[in-house]
């Protein structure tokens, strides 16, 4: 394998100053006696010829850009550079040159470009003789004057000299003049001069002349030239795009002449560096890098005047949130607030957070609350780009807000809720906005950026916010879709969804994304909201779902949950049966070697690895039957073995596990408050006579259980198997036969009526069409799972 941190290309510069690439090779740094001096050398991998030989000069003026470029001038017009593939590469190979030249490596230049007693003579000159002798600004002279700023790019006291010369003689306003005429007359050549003369002059890099060279009564003449280049058979019309196409609009009139000067500039030099100047190479950044300077100090000045007028913003404010605001109109002020905020992040930090003090101090949040709610599709796309940049600036800031709304009967109006919303609508088949809101979302509800003094705790007090008021919007596309025909779906108004296409199943996805990281990153608010909700069940019923990608997710979910190893969740699992719909899964995936076969083998596998032994005990007594012809992995063998020791360790007297797991269906039963009788007639979680209820009192949780029915917790009947978790074995009762298990459903517990049909997202099987195929041959998925 090749040493990757050598790898280099070798490029020179070219009698058009352009790089030609030489070849791809790995260097060296070596002493060779014989020369008593050290030299660089490029060893091409493809033949192992030579390509580069180069002596270290003690006086060489070697340069280190971009981390991974060296460059330097072997002779007056015979420029190299060498590129590495990896930074360690050229970290080394440059600290070799600096230990020759006896330079600190931290230095990015070893050695001035002209030797110090040319400086000190350039120093001592009078002031008039530092400039270049220019030629006369006449037409014929303009070949001449092209070649000569060409020819003083590679040497920066050239560059000093011609720059001097150039800003003391008018030199720049004569040369425009001259294009005007060279226009009129339409002589092509001279205009192709002209166009080398003025991108070199921008190549000069100085703030000095870009000042004249933008100035109002240049700045037109300079995008003259530059249209045209040689390399194009007709001229662009960059003058004309800019003077008729791109119209200035004041969504409030700018009363001061200096910042509307300033925006009108700013945007033609923008306009220079993006669209009408090339894309510089690596090695011609640094030619443009005081032209960047210059347009991000103009949007520095022009975000602090108009930060200053607070009049101007105050007015800005009024009228977007004015429902008489004519629907163009509120467009554009939306998008004057978000280029507002693309130009603040130009912002030094400290600034910056003066500017969305501001901004906050004004009311942006109330009033993206109103715009947001809108129906205007541009104006919510622009609002939540002000959004974001809001919420990267401080998510602090914005959860003080929420939780400082107004608690009112209709909690759609709060501006989390609206953003919700707004996610689970988006109208983009590939969900872009929902996307972005839902990465907004997450940062909101993320603890390690929430701060806790000690006379706030933002993190308990956000969260049970987020729980009480928001979860419930947030949830219910996934209820929707994940509902049985006896389930109350009246937290489903949020959306009305259609079942099983794909627009649908990637907001299911993006839900339950959001909801793995609350599982990973919030403790007894999630784990109250599951276990109430019933949520993991529901969730699993999108294992059927036709669309991988949403199956995945689904156990995912349960994936992080299991991961925690928390024996609540495990009691709430079991009790529930819920490995079955996983374990159906893979049984239908068959012999097929993908994804979903991975990630459910590896969800077994941390199970055995972890050793968690009440889940481990519950799949090999539940499923084992159904498992243990999967013989391509180990995992269900080593679930059993470890079970097996466990019985082993149980019979020596080793532990007392018989005794335990007698005693964790006893607290099982405690624990749900839930016996037969109750089953027949209430269906939720009584959290107050619950250990679960006692363990929430503990950790302070001081929500309110949602009024809405909950969902059951009783095995779904959607599956076409059943193991001996069913309704009838956890009461004690003898597991069904393979083959009463292969021809029905579940049964519904007592008191519940069994669900049929297709509904939401998950196709699930029809019991009469399976009673009546009773007799025909088995499918895979049918082939018995237990023995008899």
């Amino acid at each position: 394998m090749s040493d990757t941190r050598r790898r280099v290309k070798v490029y020179t510069l070219n009698e058009d100053r352009q790089w030609e690439d030489r070849g791809t090779g790995h260097v060296s740094c070596s002493f060779v006696d014989s020369l008593k001096e050290t030299e660089l050398t490029v060893t091409a991998e493809s033949d192992g010829s030579l390509l580069l030989e180069s002596k270290i000069n003690p006086d060489t003026a070697y340069q280190k850009q971009q981390d991974t470029l060296i460059v330097w001038s072997e002779a007056e017009n015979y420029d190299l550079a060498l590129s590495f593939q990896e930074k360690s590469g050229c970290d080394e190979i440059w600290e070799k040159i600096c230990q020759v030249q006896g330079k600190d490596p931290s230095v990015e230049i070893t050695q001035d470009p002209i030797d110090e007693s040319e400086e000190e003579r350039f120093e001592e000159m009078p002031e008039s003789s530092h400039l270049v002798e220019l030629p006369p600004c006449e037409l014929s002279r303009l070949e001449e004057i092209a070649e000569l700023v060409t020819s003083v790019l590679s040497s920066p006291i050239r560059r000093e000299k011609l720059a001097l010369a150039l800003t003391s003689s008018g030199y720049i306003k004569k040369l425009l003049q001259l294009f005007r005429t060279c226009e009129d007359s339409e002589h092509g050549e001279a205009l192709h001069h002209l166009y080398e003369i003025v991108r070199g002059v921008l190549f000069l890099n100085k703030a000095t002349l870009f000042e004249v060279m933008f100035s109002d009564d240049c700045i037109m003449d300079v995008v003259g030239c530059l249209e045209y280049d040689p390399a194009l058979v007709h001229p662009k019309r960059h003058r004309e795009f800019l003077t008729k196409t791109a119209k200035f609009k004041e969504v409030i009139p700018i009363t001061d002449s200096e910042l509307l000067q300033k925006i009108h500039q700013t945007y033609r030099v923008q306009y220079i560096q993006d669209i009408i100047l090339p894309t510089p190479s690596v090695f011609e950044e640094n030619f443009l890098s005081t032209l960047s300077s210059f347009i991000f100090f103009n949007k520095v000045e022009i975000v602090s005047m108009l930060q200053e007028d607070e009049k101007f913003l105050t007015e800005v404010f009024a009228q977007l949130t004015d429902e008489s605001t004519e629907e163009d109109k509120r467009r554009e002020l939306v998008n004057f607030f978000k280029e507002f905020c693309v130009f603040s992040q130009t912002l030094q930090p400290q600034n910056r957070d003066a500017f969305f003090k501001t901004l906050a101090n004004l009311g942006i949040l109330p009033a993206l609350e109103i715009v947001m709610g809108m129906d205007d599709m541009l104006v919510k796309v622009a609002a939540t780009d002000i959004f974001s940049y809001l919420v990267e600036f401080s998510p602090s800031m914005v959860r003080e807000f929420v939780m400082q709304e107004p608690q009112q009967a209709d909690d759609d109006v709060l501006l989390i809720n609206v953003v919700i919303k707004q996610m689970i609508c988006d109208s983009d088949p590939e969900l872009g906005g929902a996307v972005q809101l839902m990465g907004l979302l997450r940062t909101l509800i993320d603890p390690e950026n929430m701060l806790a003094p000690a006379n706030k705790t933002e993190k308990s007090e956000f969260l049970s916010f987020f729980y009480k008021y928001c979860m419930h919007v947030l949830t219910a596309p996934l209820l929707a879709n994940t509902a049985d025909e006896n389930t109350d779906l009246s937290e489903a108004k949020v959306n009305h969804v259609c079942p099983d296409n794909f627009q649908t199943a990637q907001l299911l996805a993006l839900i339950l994304e959001l909801l793995t990281f609350c599982v990973e990153h919030h403790t007894y608010h999630i784990k109250n909201y599951i276990m109430t909700k019933d949520l993991l069940r529901r969730v699993l019923t999108l294992m059927n779902s036709k669309h991988t990608f949403l199956a995945l997710c689904a156990l995912r979910f349960m994936r992080r949950i299991i991961g925690l190893k928390d024996e609540y969740y495990n009691r709430y699992i079991m009790k529930g049966n819920l490995f079955e719909p996983v374990i159906n899964a893979l049984l239908d995936n068959g012999t097929r070697y993908n994804l979903l076969n991975s990630a459910i083998i590896e969800l077994f596998e941390f199970i055995k690895v972890e050793d968690i032994k009440s889940l481990i005990a519950h799949i090999v007594d539940n499923f084992y039957k159904a498992l243990e012809s999967i013989e391509y992995v180990q995992t269900f063998k080593g679930l059993k073995g470890r079970y097996e020791q466990e019985k082993d360790r149980q019979s020596r007297g080793l532990n007392r596990y018989r005794r335990d797991a007698h005693s964790f269906e006893d607290d099982e039963d405690m624990w749900l408050n839930e016996d037969e009788e109750e089953e027949e007639t209430d269906t939720g979680f009584d959290k107050s006579k619950t250990d679960y209820g006692k363990y929430m009192e503990n950790e302070k949780v001081k929500e309110s259980l949602d009024k809405e029915s909950h969902a059951r917790r009783t095995p779904t009947g959607s599956f076409k198997f059943t193991f001996s978790q069913s309704a009838g074995a956890a009461n004690g009762s003898k597991p069904p036969s393979a083959s009463s298990s292969s021809s029905k459903s579940a049964a519904a517990p007592s008191g519940q009526t069994a669900r049929t049909g297709p509904i939401g997202i998950v196709d699930y099987p029809d019991d009469e069409d399976e009673e009546e195929n009773d007799e025909e041959e088995q499918s895979p998925r049918k082939r018995p799972r237990r023995g008899s």
